[in-house]
C-alpha cells in the first residue's frame, strides 16, 4: 500500500490545485492551495531547498513521502467528495416497476335499474363526490306504479285490522293482511325502491348512492329510457386505491404479499401494501402483475394514472456494514475504499461481501463509525492513475 499511498498524496495535491486555481484572493481558497504545494512539494522534493545539498534532499523526500494532504469542508466539495459516518444497516433489494391507478374494485358499485324506466330527473353530476344515502337519479315506471298502488292498499288494511285488534277479527284475516302487506313492500323494494319507499302511487322512485364515493360514469339523458340492468352511474370510493404493478415474472415471485411498497407520482409519494400477486404471465411481455392497495388521503391518485412503484425483493437481513457500491474501486488488484483519517484521506483494502440494491456488504477492512467517502470515490482514484503516469515519465 506504499505505492497506493504515495500516489493518492500526489493526486490529492493535484486536486487542491485544481479547485484553488480558479481564485487566489480567496483567503480558503488560498489556504487549500497552500495544503497541496506542500503535498507535492513533499513529494516530489525538487523545490523543497533549492540550495541544500542533495543529501538532505534524500531525507526530505523520506520524511514527506507519506505525508498526505490535509482536507477541510470547502476543499471537500470543490473536489465533489462526501464522506459519512460508517453504520450497520439493514438491507434489503428495491425494484422498481412501472404501475398505474385502478378503481377499488370492493369500493365500486355500479347503479342500475332493476326494471324498464324513464328518466325523470338527475340529482348528482359526473365528478361529484356525494355521501352515503344521497339521491342520484329519480325514474318513473308503470310497473312501479302498479306496485305502489299494491302496497298503499296492503298496508291500509293492515293498518285497519291491527287498530280493529286480534279480538274483534279471525286469526287468519289478521295473519293474511299482515302477509299482504310485506310482500308488496317486498315488491316494491325489488323494484328498487328502497326500504323507506313513499307510497305515491304516480310511479317515480329514486336511486341512492349505497355507499359514499365518486360518481366516475355518467350515461344518461334526461328523459331518456332505461333498460333494466343499463349502467347509469359508476360510483368509486377513492379513499383506498389499486396499483397494478407489472414486473418481470422471475422477479414478481420475489415480492411477498403484504410487503410495505412506495407509489411516486412525480414529486408525490404514498405507502402501499402488496394485497395480491396475479396468477397469469402475459404471453407477450412475460410480465406478471402485482397488486397493491393504497391509502389515498386528500384524493390525490385517481383512475387512470400511471406511477412508479418501489417493491421490497425478500425479507430483510440483520443489520451489516456497508457501502454504496460506486464507493469502491479497484487499485493494484484490490478492493479499496477511502476513510478519513484526520484530515487526510487514505486508501484502506476491503473484503466485501453481497451486493443488495446499491450497496456492498463490507466483511473486514472498515470498521463502524469511520468516516469514509460514499461519493467522490473514482475521482481519487482517476487522479491517482494520473499520478502514476507522470510518475513514470519522470523516472
Amino acid at each position: 500500500m506504499m505505492m497506493i499511498n504515495r500516489t493518492l498524496a500526489i493526486a490529492l495535491a493535484s486536486l487542491l490545485l485544481l479547485s484553488a486555481c480558479t481564485d487566489d484572493s480567496n483567503p480558503s481558497v488560498a489556504k487549500q492551495r497552500d495544503h497541496a504545494d506542500r503535498a507535492a512539494t513533499a513529494d516530489g522534493g525538487e523545490n523543497h531547498n533549492d540550495d541544500g545539498d542533495e543529501h538532505g534532499d534524500e531525507h526530505g523526500d523520506e520524511a514527506h513521502d507519506e505525508e498526505a494532504p490535509r482536507w477541510n469542508a470547502t476543499s471537500l466539495e470543490a473536489a465533489g467528495i462526501r464522506l459519512e459516518a460508517l453504520q450497520p444497516q439493514v438491507l434489503s433489494e428495491t425494484l422498481r416497476a412501472p404501475g398505474e391507478v385502478v378503481d377499488n374494485g370492493y369500493g365500486t358499485t355500479l347503479i342500475t335499474p332493476r326494471i324498464d324506466a324513464l328518466v325523470v330527473k338527475r340529482h348528482a353530476r359526473l365528478g361529484e363526490e356525494v355521501p352515503k344515502g344521497a339521491p342520484l337519479v329519480t325514474l318513473s315506471s308503470v310497473e312501479v306504479a302498479e306496485a305502489q298502488s299494491a302496497l298503499r292498499l296492503a298496508e291500509q288494511e293492515w293498518k285497519r285490522v291491527q287498530a280493529l285488534g286480534r279480538d274483534a277479527v279471525s286469526g287468519r284475516r289478521y295473519g293474511e293482511a299482515q302477509i299482504a302487506a310485506e310482500q308488496a313492500r317486498a315488491t316494491a323494494q325489488a323494484y328498487g325502491m328502497g326500504s323507506d319507499v313513499e307510497v305515491n302511487a304516480r310511479g317515480d322512485f329514486t336511486l341512492k348512492a349505497p355507499h359514499a364515493g365518486r360518481i366516475t360514469q355518467d350515461a344518461f339523458v334526461i328523459g331518456q329510457r332505461i333498460e333494466s340492468g343499463q349502467v347509469l352511474f359508476r360510483l368509486v370510493d377513492e379513499s383506498i386505491v389499486w396499483v397494478d404493478a407489472k414486473l418481470p415474472a422471475e422477479q414478481a415471485h420475489r415480492i411477498a404479499i403484504g410487503a410495505e411498497a412506495e407509489v411516486a407520482l412525480g414529486q408525490l409519494r404514498l405507502r402501499g401494501k402488496v394485497m395480491q400477486h396475479a396468477h397469469h404471465t402475459s404471453e407477450d411481455t412475460r410480465n406478471a402483475k402485482i397488486r397493491l392497495e393504497v391509502p389515498n388521503a386528500g384524493d390525490r391518485l385517481h383512475g387512470g394514472d400511471f406511477v412508479d412503484v418501489y417493491l421490497p425483493a425478500g425479507e430483510p437481513g440483520p443489520a451489516q456494514l456497508a457501502l454504496p457500491t460506486a464507493a469502491l474501486v479497484q487499485m493494484e488488484g484490490e478492493t479499496v475504499a477511502f476513510r478519513q483519517d484526520g484530515e487526510s484521506i487514505e486508501p484502506v483494502p476491503v473484503r466485501t461481501g453481497a451486493v443488495i440494491g446499491d450497496q456492498t456488504v463490507i466483511l473486514s477492512g472498515l470498521a463502524a463509525g469511520d468516516r469514509v467517502v460514499i461519493e467522490g470515490a473514482y475521482v481519487l482514484k482517476s487522479q491517482a492513475l494520473k499520478s502514476q503516469l507522470g510518475e513514470g515519465h519522470a523516472h
